[in-house]
């Protein structure tokens, strides 16, 4: 039987867990589901008032969330969803599709944008979550089972 296994990165990873209630990742058998990521630092919790530079450390924060999870990050990614508020630019847009192809050159995976009202923390312009494919460690983790 497949289990649920949950993580929760070191630094705002374990604040948010216990702050909010929630994990930076789910594995369920070969998938690893990450949670909206934003672009704070991971030690400090500070969030760029620059929105590239948001950009730039949430691909670095679904990286650490793919690994804390046993994943090997962004090459296993099939799937990302990108929520962002009004006042994002497209050339932002496109910031974060330059990301894409830097973090996992050669694959296009699935992609969705959604415009939002607003995001929870204050100052960010942008949170996205990924969904990942990982065989080889969703067979390890079901031989822990």
């Amino acid at each position: 039987m497949v289990q649920c296994q949950h993580f929760a990165y070191p630094g705002m990873g374990q604040i948010l867990l216990k702050q909010h209630c929630y994990h930076q990742s789910i594995r369920i058998g070969d998938r690893i589901e990450v949670s909206g990521q934003g672009g704070w630092d991971t030690e400090t919790g500070e969030v760029s008032k620059d929105v590239k530079t948001q950009i730039d450390q949430i691909f670095k924060n679904i990286d650490l969330a793919l690994k804390d999870a046993g994943g090997k990050g962004w090459s296993q990614v099939y799937r990302i969803t990108a929520y962002y508020i009004p006042d994002t630019q497209h050339e932002d847009l496109m910031h974060m599709c330059n990301n894409i192809k830097k973090w996992i050159p050669g694959k296009e995976p699935l992609l969705t944008c959604v415009g939002v009202a607003k995001l929870t923390m204050e100052g960010m312009f942008m949170e996205i979550e990924v969904a990942a494919h990982d065989e080889e460690g969703g067979e390890a983790a079901a031989r822990k089972d």
